[in-house]
């Protein structure tokens, strides 16, 4: 016999089927060291699952204008937005770790806005890639955002928007690399849609065509505008990358 995966998580659990269902939307839920991705998949009735631990949000620093936070994968930015009942400065995508910036005053929102449209700040990630990058590149490549049903999707396209990503090499294993990546530009899904386009999509990173992984490896490591600079450590399962790959 097969059930609803949510129902039989519901179950196991003792919780509510919503509950069981958000769980599993935010890929939490592993089934046989697979992720269940969809929760109204059928599953044997006698499945049992294990739920990873959602990760406490960490604040870095906070004063009369910002409040930084390191942000966990698994978590939309706007959930941490709600939490705190402050506007965000910019987003990170469910699945990506790090720095993450809300707003306290209009002003300081105003003059920050200006800082990223001049490009005078310096955001700089931590991914996880395939294959080996050997050599530091300038990806110069405009990007196209498309609406789908899963949502937005970034397309290498000349009618697309300027995009410039540079990479550097820090680690690199037999298959796969620890890179830096600094953006100078802020395009929707810029450094995974540049990534997949020189061949080395981020690990985890399916919709760009990474493989399989409990979640898109990439991190927002650094940022600096204005006097501000903030650092969030590279989080525990990128650690444990390196360590697979000695």
């Amino acid at each position: 016999m097969k059930e609803k995966a949510y129902i039989l998580l519901a179950k196991q659990e003792n919780i509510s089927n919503r509950k069981a269902k958000e769980l599993i939307d935010r890929g939490l839920v592993y089934a046989r060291d697979k992720k269940v991705k969809i929760a109204r998949g059928l599953m044997p009735v006698n499945t049992r699952f294990k739920i990873i631990k959602l990760p406490d949000i960490r604040k870095i620093y906070e004063d009369e204008n910002i409040l930084v936070v390191d942000k966990p994968p698994f978590i939309v930015s706007e959930e941490i937005a709600q939490k705190f009942k402050l506007p965000l400065l910019h987003r990170l995508d469910k699945e990506t770790s790090g720095i993450l910036l809300l707003v306290k005053n209009d002003e300081f929102k105003r003059r920050a806005i200006k800082e990223f449209k001049n490009k005078n700040v310096y955001k700089e990630y931590i991914a996880w890639v395939e294959g080996i990058v050997a050599e530091p590149e300038i990806i110069d490549l405009p990007i196209e955002i498309k609406k789908t049903k899963s949502g937005a999707f970034a397309k290498i396209s000349p009618k697309g928007e300027e995009a410039v990503t540079e990479i550097e090499p820090i680690l690199a294993f037999r298959t796969k690399s620890k890179i830096k990546a600094v953006i100078h530009t802020g395009r929707t899904h810029q450094i995974r849609a540049h990534l997949k386009a020189i061949d080395h999509p981020i690990i985890g990173d399916i919709k760009y065509g990474g493989r399989e992984y409990n979640r898109v490896m990439l991190h927002h490591h650094k940022f600096k505008i204005f006097d501000y600079e903030f650092i969030s450590p590279e989080p525990k399962d990128f650690k444990m990358q390196e360590e697979k790959g000695r």
